[in-house]
């Protein structure tokens, strides 16, 4: 209620009111100043609230006093039970576990005001749960009422928890949640064998590795605690047999280690042992975490292949050996009950194995073709043995055979060699070391001697020195080789070795001879180095050779110019007429002689005048006829020629060189005028032809026709 002590009561004032929840959860009568609430107060939603209050003159409407504050608190009843805001909940705790070992805490939460009364005092209760199970009513703290729960007798438990707020008094609200629990294992029971004996059936042909049977023990706990561990333990028949554990199974897998023969032992009896692999120190004292079982093995009786003797052959033959030559056997028997007769044959896979054969009842390997080390040391092959009764119950083996070798090849250099010797080289010094090889196989090992062939021995340039472990050295006797005078040495060595027969062969070696400097390095080995000078430098010669190249392209260019310059010359006088000088100092060989002079040269002036030829170029080169010694009597001809050379020399305007010039003329003055009969007005019987032995020698076989033959007309036809 407000009031002001301006309020005289006769309704001059006015209260008005403003703030939280004014109009809306608080209204004020505006004539008494009462305050009522006009809607139901929840304290957990909104514990207080925040007012003002004035009052009003109702005619000036002015404020007759200050606005003032007031705060209105909401009083709390117990109207909220308490809630747990996490639950339901979830725990775990390890199985035997002590009284009151810790589980799990609980937390209840009430609205109501925890600083007014009892409200918001809670208590913790179990309500289901008991007597496994206890809460400290305070805290909340869940922990085990009682000991040694075990996992394997019950796993899950349910408990409900209360939580009551007035401290737990008849009329407080309460609360609850659920609490589930769960017993983890721990490893507190041994492995347990359901039985002491094991009987398992294992047919004699089980392959080695294989799995004959499973056992199992039984370990009531879980995970890793219930991982169980097999031993065989050392005993009758255990080494034949091995045990491993199935991951997911956790049983006993007995693998076979070695193959069973119902013929030799028909049962075996052995222990197996099962443990845990990880063991809790806690539960020792329980006892052993172990279990022993016995294991019996009857071996059932099948009908296998027969069995070799060897598990493989191994055989030796020489190379050569005649074909039909026995080197050896194998052996395969039946050792079931009923015995049966045994066969054997090659397994062909390859032409490799056409090399031998085998008797089908003996089992004894025969050659089949010559055979040869070199080409194929060792064959390798596979015989099958098969039962006559079932041919399909077959074994198999192999056989390897090794061919020995008969010493038939001589040893040989093993690579060819590349030897040199310095022109300064000294006696007694090495220049080179050879080895030896030999296509033969010996099985002492290779031995092999060295030495000069007996026709080298008497040359005293090189000596060969056998180190007697298979290799030579090379060894110079003289004191400094020429290249001038010999380039290249052939050394024969005759190479032997050790076998029987002794098997020999002339090896030839090729030694060059080298320019070396002082300490021994090779300079030069090559043919040309020879015949250049000994104090020229590389550097030197190479700078003579392009010396001689400079001077040879400026010659070059020098005839080229001059040349250009001639065909120049030539061009300036395109009407160069003149004639052109052949001399002839043959006077021919006779009528048959028709190529010791071209006829050409006496045509007729007048038809070289009509076919003339251009002389303002260079003509073509010519080829003349072979000279001989001129006439003694052609002075007329020879004073022609020599006058008209004459002429072209000192005419100038003839091109400065000599070329071809016909003159057709004959001559005139000659003595015995022309020998043409054409225009004689005499017989050839009125010829005297006396005169033409004193024309000289040239003439003579001439004269001698028509001086010493007298005309017969009657032998004219």
């Amino acid at each position: 209620k407000l009031h002001s002590d301006l309020d005289k009561g006769v309704g001059t004032v006015k209260y008005t009111l403003s703030g939280d929840g004014a109009g809306t959860v608080f209204t004020i009568d505006e004539t008494t100043g009462d305050i009522h609430a006009i809607r139901s107060l929840d304290r957990e939603e909104k514990p207080f609230y925040t007012l003002r209050a004035q009052a009003v003159d109702v005619d000036t409407k002015k404020p007759l006093e200050p606005e003032s504050e007031f705060i209105i608190k909401v009083q709390d009843i117990n109207d909220n039970e308490p809630k747990f805001l996490d639950g339901p909940y979830v725990a775990s705790v390890p199985e035997m576990s002590p009284v009151g070992a810790y589980v799990l805490q609980v937390k209840a939460t009430d609205a109501d005001d925890p600083t007014y009364g009892n409200s918001a005092r809670v208590v913790y209760s179990i309500l289901q749960g008991q007597p496994y199970f206890s809460i400290d009513p305070k805290t909340g703290v869940i922990r085990t009422a009682l000991p040694n729960m075990d996992r394997e007798v019950k796993e899950q438990y349910q408990v409900l928890i209360q939580a009551k707020d007035m401290g737990g008094q008849l009329g407080g609200l309460a609360g609850t949640t659920t609490v589930n629990i769960t017993l983890t294992d721990v490893n507190d029971n041994p492995p347990r064998f359901p039985k002491s004996i094991f009987h398992l059936k294992v047919p004699e042909s089980s392959h080695v590795g294989s799995a004959i049977g499973r056992i199992r023990a039984v370990d009531p706990d879980f995970g890793k605690n219930a991982e169980i561990e097999y031993n065989i333990v050392p005993g009758d028949g255990g080494n034949l047999f091995d045990i491993t554990t199935d991951e997911n199974t956790q049983e006993g897998v007995i693998k076979l280690k070695k193959p069973l023969d119902f013929e030799t032992k028909k049962a075996y009896t052995f222990k197996v042992e099962a443990s845990n692999l990880h063991l809790d120190h806690r539960f020792h004292s329980v006892g052993p975490f172990k279990d022993t079982a016995t294991v019996k093995i009857n071996v059932l009786d099948m009908d296998e292949p027969p069995v070799f003797s060897k598990p493989m052959y191994t055989m030796e033959v020489y190379e050569d050996t005649p074909v039909g030559t026995i080197i050896g056997a194998v052996t395969a028997q039946d050792l079931d009950a009923g015995s049966s007769s045994v066969r054997y044959f090659i397994d062909w896979k390859n032409d490799v194995d056409s090399y031998f054969t085998i008797d089908a009842t003996e089992g004894t390997i025969a050659t089949n073709e010559l055979l040869d080390r070199e080409s194929t040391a060792q064959y390798n092959f596979s015989i099958i043995a098969s039962k006559v009764s079932n041919p399909l119950l077959a074994s198999k083996v192999n056989v390897i055979i090794n061919v020995l070798d008969v010493n038939e090849f001589p040893p040989e250099i093993s690579v060819p060699y590349e030897t040199s010797v310095c022109e300064n080289a000294k006696p007694g010094q090495v220049i080179q070391t050879i080895t030896a090889a030999d296509k033969d196989l010996s099985p002492a090992g290779q031995r092999f001697s060295f030495k000069l062939s007996s026709e080298a021995s008497n040359k005293p340039n090189f000596t060969v020195h056998d180190y007697r472990n298979n290799t030579a050295g090379i060894e110079t006797r003289r004191n400094g080789y020429s290249r001038r005078q010999q380039e290249l040495y052939f050394v024969p060595i005759v190479i032997e070795d050790s076998s029987y027969p002794v098997q020999s062969s002339t090896n030839t070696l090729t030694i060059r001879v080298c320019r070396c400097d002082s300490d021994g390095t090779i300079q030069s080995c090559n043919v040309e180095a020879i015949f250049l000078p000994v104090g020229l430098s590389t550097g030197a010669l190479i700078a003579i050779l392009l010396c001689i190249v400079i001077l040879l392209v400026i010659v070059v260019l020098y005839v080229a110019l001059r040349r250009q310059k001639k065909k120049d010359t030539l061009m300036t006088s395109k009407e160069d007429i003149r004639d052109n000088v052949i001399h002839y100092d043959d006077e021919g060989g006779g009528e048959e002689d028709t190529q010791a002079f071209d006829i050409g040269a006496l045509r007729n002036p007048k038809v070289i005048e009509d076919n003339k030829i251009r002389r303002d170029i260079k003509p073509d080169t010519l080829c003349f006829p072979r000279h001989r010694p001129p006439a003694e009597d052609n002075r007329d001809i020879r004073d022609f020629i020599n006058q008209r050379l004459q002429e072209n020399d000192v005419d100038p305007s003839a091109p400065p060189y000599d070329s071809l010039a016909t003159y057709a003329y004959e001559g005139n003055g000659s003595v015995a005028e022309s020998l043409s009969s054409i225009d004689s007005l005499t017989t050839e019987a009125d010829q005297d032809y006396d005169y033409l032995s004193d024309w000289g020698p040239r003439f003579k076989i001439l004269a001698d026709m028509f001086g010493e033959e007298s005309y017969n007309p009657d032998k004219v036809t």
